[in-house]
């Protein structure tokens, strides 16, 4: 298959805007420079051609920027399908984003933010190839930083944030209390 290694730069730059994607939309893979747009057109016209799902798999270290292009990805499918400007699928998908961070990402020495899980995002079209609708999935949770954290290294967002707000009246029966007392930092 297509391979694409993409460089984080840690900031923002002008080659993500719509001008772009209409750039890249209905284009062979080839013709233009090497792009998350140019991935994401050849999956579509792929499922669109012989009707077959794709996947597009997005790896790399902490901080590559997995979310940011996977962002990118769906807000290129729900461009070039001419989706509902309503809809935003990609802003609901991501919207799921706090929550699951506060379940799976940790403080590591390398990231305040770390995933210590793996997502799997399945995004649906209708027979028109319009997207209809998203789901994700969580997988490969880092069980052990529950129970130990390197030096300098933190367990799971959500123990502090529950801590946090331990002296709120819906949690006092958690008996919870501050994350110093509790063997979290």
């Amino acid at each position: 298959g297509i391979i694409l290694v993409a460089i984080n730069p840690y900031k923002q730059l002008p080659i993500y805007g719509d001008a772009i994607i209409h750039a890249y939309s209905g284009q062979n893979m080839g013709d233009m420079d090497p792009h998350i747009f140019a991935v994401a057109e050849e999956a579509y016209k792929q499922m669109a051609r012989n009707n077959k799902n794709q996947s597009i798999i997005v790896s790399g270290e902490s901080g590559a920027g997995k979310t940011v292009s996977a962002r990118y990805t769906m807000r290129y499918f729900a461009t070039v399908s001419k989706s509902s400007s309503n809809a935003h699928v990609e802003d609901k998908v991501l919207a799921s984003n706090p929550i699951t961070e506060a379940v799976g990402n940790a403080k590591t020495t390398r990231n305040d933010n770390s995933s210590r899980f793996g997502k799997y995002t399945e995004i649906s079209f209708d027979r028109s190839y319009q997207i209809i609708g998203a789901n994700m999935r969580t997988y490969l949770l880092e069980k052990s930083r529950v129970v130990f954290q390197v030096e300098n290294e933190r367990n799971y967002h959500i123990f502090y944030q529950l801590c946090a707000s331990a002296m709120q009246p819906e949690y006092e029966h958690l008996k919870l209390g501050r994350s110093q007392e509790n063997n979290l930092l």
